[in-house]
């Protein structure tokens, strides 16, 4: 009961302080197939029981062929919950893993994100709820300022290029130590993507380096999550938010990047 109040509270703050979800709206929930989002699924079924709006909750499920297990038993827990689920066997998905069976996460999460709108579309959705936990928003920070060179991580809410779905990501403020405790109690299959067995990735280097470390500062993510929202732009090097007599030269644009910014869906 403790850990479902944590989860509640740290999922009401992210929705409450980002606006993600307001009266009326259809959110349908990203089911990947781990724990993170059917954790993210079931605290948005507590907190509608809840919430002084109403707003409408589905999920869905896109298939690009990188399930270890069949993800269709997850179809029997959400009829259980009352849930409509969609699931959705991606054909351009299919042929990327046939014809470039090596490709990278971005090009994979660009196929996912083209797929899910198409879903979301379907099903009348006004919202995309996605299942992004504290860690990777930790992750996705470091590694955009060592890889790309840029201070940039997840937005906690954003808009598709169309402006016809709002995605938001209300695992903000809750880490993984809690939504795969809270999973492990629930009946719900928990069905991992190849991908997440990975080694010698990136993501699996950050995540070794944020283990060893949190055992010695056990507030790291907590830190990071703030310094996202404590910026101090006069103590850093963009010169558009220096003042311009601060060395003596108008403050110039930053010279442009070559290296795309590292979002994931």
């Amino acid at each position: 009961m403790e850990l479902e109040k944590t989860l509640l509270r740290k999922v009401g703050e992210a929705i409450k302080k980002f606006d993600m979800i307001r009266e009326g709206d259809h959110v349908a929930v990203g089911l990947s197939g781990g724990k993170d989002s059917v954790t993210l699924l079931e605290a948005l079924l507590l907190l509608q029981k809840r919430a002084p709006i109403s707003f409408r909750l589905s999920a869905f499920t896109i298939e690009q062929g990188k399930f270890l297990a069949s993800i269709k038993p997850f179809g029997e827990y959400l009829r259980t919950r009352g849930v409509e689920w969609e699931y959705f066997e991606d054909a351009p998905s299919f042929r990327l893993l046939d014809e470039q069976p090596d490709h990278g996460c971005d090009l994979c999460s660009r196929f996912r994100r083209r797929a899910v709108y198409e879903v979301g579309k379907r099903m009348g959705a006004n919202v995309i709820a996605l299942g992004h936990t504290a860690d990777d928003f930790c992750e996705s920070l470091l590694r955009n300022a060592m890889f790309t060179g840029r201070m940039a991580a997840l937005p906690a809410v954003t808009w598709s290029a169309e402006r016809d779905f709002r995605l938001i990501r209300p695992l903000v403020y809750v880490s993984e130590e809690i939504t795969t405790a809270y999973a492990a109690k629930l009946t719900a299959p928990v069905i991992p993507c190849g991908c997440s067995q990975k080694t010698g990735t990136v993501r699996r280097t950050l995540r070794d380096i944020f283990k060893d470390l949190e055992a010695e500062h056990p507030f790291l993510k907590e830190n990071l999550l703030s310094a996202m929202g404590n910026l101090e732009t006069s103590r850093l090097l963009d010169t558009r938010y220096l003042p311009a007599d601060s060395g003596g030269q108008p403050a110039a644009p930053p010279a442009p990047n070559p290296f795309p910014i590292v979002m994931e869906m």
